[in-house]
């Protein structure tokens, strides 16, 4: 018995995302100086569209609903950008575009606590009875 429901779950595993992000977003920067470091990234869309070509079936209502796989032990993964190089010592960490995207980051992470704050409160309401 699921005592949240998938919602609160989903929201978890979204907030599992972010952390994931922001560790790689921290590493690049801390590395941004390292001799042949290369930067790493989070990505959901790759995972995405592996179980997509996998032909993974799933219980559909209607034809137009996508075909999914609930059980995938997490949705995203990280991946190292080998193939460029942007400083003369072999590094290719861009500390502009990661301070950007940590900032982008930070607002998703906040958007999904406050989601999930959302979510409890409700529950809280319905636990008092209304009040």
């Amino acid at each position: 018995m699921d005592l949240f429901g998938g919602t609160i779950n989903q929201l978890g595993q979204s907030l599992d995302y972010a952390t994931a992000k922001n560790n790689a977003i921290s590493n690049n920067i801390s590395n941004a100086d390292t001799p042949g470091y290369k930067s790493q990234n989070v990505v959901f869309k790759d995972v995405l569209n592996d179980a997509i070509s996998s032909n993974l079936q799933a219980k559909r209502t209607n034809d137009k609903h996508l075909s999914f796989n609930s059980d995938q032990s997490s949705s995203y993964r990280i991946v190292t950008n080998s193939n460029t190089t942007y400083n003369h010592n072999g590094n290719n960490v861009d500390v502009d575009k990661e301070m950007t995207e940590l900032a982008k980051n930070q607002i998703y992470y906040n958007a999904v606590v406050d989601r999930i704050n959302g979510k409890f409160s409700s529950l809280q309401t319905v636990i008092r009875g209304g009040n």
